[in-house]
């Protein structure tokens, strides 16, 4: 598949597609609380999305069978909501979201900690990981490459001591949820695809707080640390300007 840009009109409506994404986010978050199970965030997010008129991107894609990932503690992503993964507190959750609307798409994730005690060492993992996130969005500009994305991820998170996920990167969106081109969360400076305007990537460092191994579980969705440390994830869909980064999932 090539990388395809998007005119004005089409990042518009995926601007409105992420609008939808943001506002599910801010509604499971509120629900995020010790004694609450990952399907009570998953049935929550699903009424919101009917609410507001979009379709659920992940259910049935691959035959995934919900609307949102719920990764807990050293779950990296993809992981499966369930009445029996009760919430408690000290834990972290990142929640994954995406939608279509008019056939655009819109994705992010948020990673949450659940209740007052969470470690400092996790509040550092989460707030690293959302600000390696907007450090990429900073290089997300026209001449560009791939590359200065990546690499502004990375060493951001390896200069505080966290790792981050090869097995699983971002990606392009638009008319279909993963589209051209891969966006890795690490790399070189000045490589890979250059920025084009119009161009619409999902940037989504996945990080962890110790090494960077990742698995997949016999359920064949749920990625978790080798290691067994904590993982933290942020997601926002960008598009490139004449006029700098569009984050479209504000």
């Amino acid at each position: 598949m090539a990388i395809v840009c998007k005119s004005m009109a089409e990042i518009e409506k995926m601007r409105r597609s992420g609008h939808i994404v943001r506002q599910v986010l801010d509604h499971v978050r509120d629900l995020i609380v010790p004694g609450a199970s990952t399907m009570d965030l998953e049935r929550a997010a699903e009424q919101k999305m009917r609410d507001l008129g979009a379709k659920p991107a992940f259910k049935g894609y691959y035959d995934y069978p919900c609307v949102l990932c719920t990764s807990v503690n050293e779950e990296i992503v993809h992981g499966i909501p369930s009445e029996k993964r009760l919430l408690q507190t000290g834990d972290i959750v990142s929640v994954d979201c995406g939608v279509v609307l008019d056939g655009y798409y819109g994705d992010a994730a948020i990673t949450v900690p659940v209740g007052e005690e969470v470690t400092p060492e996790l509040q550092e993992l989460l707030s690293v990981t959302e600000a390696s996130l907007y450090r990429g969005i900073d290089q997300a500009r026209l001449g560009n490459a791939i590359g200065d994305v990546s690499a502004a991820v990375q060493e951001y998170v390896e200069s505080h001591g966290f790792s981050v996920v090869r097995e699983f990167v971002g990606h392009g969106i638009g008319t279909h949820l993963h589209e051209e081109p891969q966006v890795p969360n690490f790399g070189t400076p000045g490589q890979g695809a250059r920025l084009l305007e119009g161009m619409v990537i999902a940037i989504e460092p996945m990080v962890n707080s110790g090494k960077p191994e990742a698995r997949v579980l016999s359920d064949k969705w749920t990625a978790v640390t080798v290691d067994g440390s904590y993982s933290a994830h942020f997601e926002h869909c960008v598009a490139v300007s004449r006029d700098g980064p569009m984050i479209l999932t504000q």
